[in-house]
């Protein structure tokens, strides 16, 4: 298989390809902005260009543009945001007729650390003493981990929004690996991060204080409720931890469709998925195509799997 298929017309794909990552990924984009790539194939031999699969990433509110046919694929992370719309908790007021064709492999967790320093050990404890702190989060109010917190803290008593009337403030990054927020945590300007992304700040959150926070059991039991994992993060990864932390889980990116999504096109989805799977750029957590469609810690399924895609896996052994 070639890197580019042969044809002048995927020449110009590339190269509109190229063009679309150029624009899009410039940093200076704000991740509200037009920093997402929509990619559609179809027929564009006529007057009109007529689609035949659209396909993007985005926010979790696309699943309903996804139920209702305006778009076909989608990129969803994490795995428990999908779950909401399947169950019809949390954002979605009804259960969304939507399916998985494929897990992206993404080992992750959502983590609120503190500095040691305040003296707090639970957001028990912040509702209850309402301290002046310096929190750090995503400047992105739609982004899911903002969501999460939406979802989270009002469990405690309070909204995020609730900070600065205590006399704090919001820290708003980027990427959970901004620059800002990596000094904030050396410099010790920041108080608490709210984020996942563990990869990218955590370990240097350890290595300046910072100390994961657990949720009391009845919340763990409220967000588990709507659609969010109880996982560990583990002293085995991050050796500056004092133990193993109980969490929620972040992982997965799920692709999915709508359940009425011709069966055929969901099985051409998968085989293309295999077939081009060495010009993907996996994370770490990629352990090979039989993983995408599969339960494992890096690919958490509560919804289940498209018939179009759940016969390509079964064909070929997966299952």
């Amino acid at each position: 298989m070639e890197q580019l298929p042969r044809g002048a017309q995927f020449q110009r794909s590339k190269m509109l390809w190229e063009i679309a990552l150029g624009i899009a990924g410039d940093p200076n984009i704000r991740y509200y902005e037009d920093r997402d790539v929509s990619i559609v194939i179809g027929n564009g031999s006529g007057e009109a260009f007529t689609p035949a699969l659209r396909m993007a990433p985005g926010s979790p509110a696309l699943a309903h543009a996804v139920a209702k046919g305006d778009l076909d694929l989608a990129f969803v992370n994490p795995s428990a945001m999908l779950t909401q719309a399947y169950r019809g908790t949390g954002l979605y007021s009804e259960p969304l007729p939507v399916r998985v064709i494929a897990s992206y492999p993404s080992y992750d967790r959502f983590v609120a650390a503190v500095q040691p320093r305040l003296g707090v050990t639970s957001l028990a404890e912040i509702a209850e003493r309402k301290p002046a702190l310096r929190v750090s989060v995503r400047e992105d109010a739609t982004h899911s981990t903002r969501v999460l917190l939406d979802q989270l803290l009002p469990m405690y008593g309070f909204t995020l929004d609730d900070f600065v009337s205590w006399g704090g403030s919001l820290q708003l990054n980027g990427p959970p690996g901004d620059a800002r927020r990596l000094e904030g945590i050396r410099d010790g300007s920041i108080d608490i991060v709210f984020d996942e992304g563990i990869p990218t700040w955590l370990s240097v959150g350890l290595e300046n204080g910072l100390v994961p926070l657990e949720l009391e059991e009845d919340v763990m039991a409220g967000m588990e409720a709507i659609g969010w994992r109880r996982v560990v993060l583990p002293k085995e990864r991050f050796p500056l931890l004092e133990r193993d932390v109980v969490t929620i889980d972040y992982s997965g990116w799920p692709l999915y469709t709508r359940e009425g999504l011709p069966e055929e096109m969901a099985y051409k989805v998968c085989a293309a998925i295999a077939q081009r799977a060495e010009y993907i750029r996996w994370e770490e957590s990629y352990t090979g195509i039989a993983q995408i469609g599969v339960e494992t810690e890096a690919t958490p399924l509560d919804v289940p799997l498209h018939p179009g895609a759940e016969r390509w896996y079964r064909e070929n052994g997966y299952l």
